[in-house]
């Protein structure tokens, strides 16, 4: 069965503890995470809210989506410029879901939604337009960074130790010792 935009976003408002997320008409529940991927989503989205103003932009954690014309998904985190959350605020009968580009899009690898995450979140993103895009690896302790060229296309970045700037948020440094724990 295909499910319209308009009756999964009903069906998330109604719903809101089930995490569900719209893939192409299809309904998918996100599920649980590990302590380790839980753990590694939080500080990043910690360390990018320390260092920004609401003012200037707004993080989600596991929480929030992105859309496209057929799909809603809900990154592990991402971050938001200000004015775009104005349609939002205040209102309890409208689901927060953002079709522009963002300026950060993060995903955590996970053993349940590897597969998932890699093969349809990722290309989604990145037809999306969003500026970055991020697979954190807490096992490897990597992150993988997508960065959109002038042109559209995107360049890849491998990193493994230090610290990651994002590309979009002049300023903001990401210290990946602190995202895999002690």
């Amino acid at each position: 069965m295909t499910v319209s935009p308009a009756l999964y976003e009903r069906l998330a408002l109604e719903d809101p503890d089930a995490k569900w997320e719209l893939v192409c008409g299809r309904l998918r529940q996100k599920p649980s995470m590990t302590h380790a991927h839980n753990f590694s989503e939080m500080e990043i989205a910690f360390q990018l809210r320390l260092q920004r103003s609401p003012a200037e932009f707004e993080v989600r954690c596991d929480a929030g989506r992105v859309r496209t014309a057929s799909s809603y998904f809900i990154p592990d985190v991402f971050v938001i410029p200000a004015g775009l959350t104005s349609p939002f605020r205040n209102r309890d009968n409208v689901l927060e879901a953002y079709a522009q580009p963002l300026p950060l899009v993060v995903e955590v690898w996970s053993r349940s939604t590897a597969d998932y995450d890699v093969t349809e979140k990722l290309d989604e993103y990145r037809r999306r337009g969003d500026a970055e895009i991020w697979l954190v690896h807490p096992f490897e302790r990597t992150i993988t960074a997508w960065r959109r060229s002038a042109d559209g296309s995107y360049s890849e970045l491998v990193v493994t130790d230090a610290t990651i700037q994002p590309v979009a948020l002049p300023g903001v440094v990401v210290e990946l010792g602190a995202l895999f724990g002690p």
